[in-house]
């Protein structure tokens, strides 16, 4: 069956996310769009999962807890998990190597904690928007411990990409990512390293309205969590695209 999927959206505890970035906001647009599956990645926690997952369960949506990884050559890598404990034990890793750095609200903006409710239960006091102390070869192995798997995040951008830190596409992830508008052609012919690989067309939204039309899907058997981190870790055979490239 063909499921469409944004499996990179923040919420309002990423600081440069937007205060309407709440769970029933985030799901509601889901559902506006025609998504069946989302991803919360919030950078460098898994802290508003619980709440859209709730949220999302009542709304009959899948939703995988996880994260944006910063890495320590500030690479940005999506971490996805089939269950909220899983996430959360992962985030346990990464709070251990992440600079504790206040947040400026007033500089970098808020960092909201949620509930399924919508209701403000608590800020974040450390920013959140640096680079841990995990280089990106460490990031896949450690998220696959927790049962998760990992990929490189908007390829096609010129900051926080493995691209503009590298200059290429290391072997040995299981996907990467594109940005929504993104030309898969163009990325597949300057990349040959990611050639036969799922390249993932997500949203990165920070807004609402960088949420959009569902369009980028998976073809799985079903879109239970732990189905769909299989196929995205290569471990199950999967067809994937993009409605603009048929």
């Amino acid at each position: 069956m063909r499921y469409y999927y944004d499996m990179h959206i923040h919420t309002a505890l990423s600081p440069c996310g937007d205060a309407d970035m709440t769970p029933n906001n985030v799901v509601g647009m889901a559902q506006l769009c025609g998504l069946d599956i989302l991803a919360v990645t919030d950078h460098n926690t898994c802290g508003n999962c619980a709440a859209v997952m709730e949220v999302g369960q009542a709304a009959g949506l899948t939703v995988l807890p996880g994260m944006e990884l910063c890495t320590a050559e500030e690479i940005h890598v999506v971490c996805l998990f089939p269950a909220l404990s899983a996430a959360q034990a992962f985030e346990q890793e990464v709070v251990r190597h992440r600079p504790d750095i206040a947040n400026r609200p007033d500089i970098f903006g808020e960092q909201q904690r949620l509930n399924a409710r919508d209701e403000l239960v608590g800020t974040e006091p450390v920013l959140l928007l640096t680079a841990t102390g995990l280089s990106l070869e460490q990031v896949l192995p450690l998220a696959r411990t927790h049962g998760g798997t990992a990929f490189p995040a908007h390829i096609d951008r010129d900051s926080y990409s493995v691209p503009a830190a590298l200059g290429d596409i290391p072997p040995g992830f299981p996907a990467v990512e594109i940005t929504a508008e993104g030309d898969v052609a163009a990325m597949r012919a300057a990349y040959p390293a990611i050639e036969g690989l799922p390249l993932l067309c997500s949203s990165d939204a920070h807004y609402l309205h960088q949420l959009t039309d569902a369009a980028a899907w998976l073809e799985l058997p079903d879109a239970a969590p732990a189905t769909v981190i299989a196929a995205l870790d290569g471990r199950l055979p999967c067809r994937w695209g993009r409605t603009k490239e048929e």
